[in-house]
């Protein structure tokens, strides 16, 4: 049969085009096995088979894509590995020091507390901050380094 014998004679050439396209035997020989099958099936179905090479190049290409757009799907979506787990202690060091943090924070003003979240969790500019508060820039800054100065002597003494 001619598949037989356009596979005996172009199988290594197309395996050898796949491998530069996905940079993966494997996945070379499946595409090109997958390309033969398919001309296999539309044999009859083609108007001109001295085109056949050409028909299961660009098969090769277009299922190489495929293969291509797959892995970046999988990638772009692979749970990533988990970070190396502190231990215990380290963890309630953390935990008391947020907690003396959030205390500190309760003990400020609400403008200090309100521009300091906003700065330092929110992580907004102080052009955003004096938009959402209703103040001017100066008094932004203001209120955000007299914050700073209070938070500083609340968790000396915590220490």
């Amino acid at each position: 049969m001619a598949v037989t014998a356009l596979y005996s004679a172009h199988y290594r050439s197309l395996v050898r085009l796949a491998v530069l396209l996905v940079r993966d035997v494997a996945s070379a020989e499946e595409v090109v096995q997958d390309a033969f099958v398919a001309i296999h099936g539309a044999w009859r179905r083609l108007r001109d088979t001295d085109k056949a090479l050409a028909y299961l190049r660009q098969s090769v290409v277009n299922r190489s894509r495929s293969v291509l757009r797959h892995r970046a799907v999988v990638e772009k979506y692979a749970p990533k590995g988990l970070p190396d787990a502190p231990s215990a202690e380290n963890g309630a060091i953390g935990e008391l020091e947020r907690s003396a943090v959030i205390e500190a924070l309760r003990g400020l003003p609400t403008r200090q507390r309100e521009a300091l979240v906003l700065r330092y969790y929110g992580d907004l500019s102080e052009a955003e901050i004096a938009n959402a508060m209703g103040i001017s820039k100066g008094a932004v800054k203001s209120h955000t380094a007299r914050g700073m100065a209070a938070l500083r002597m609340a968790l000396e003494q915590f220490s």
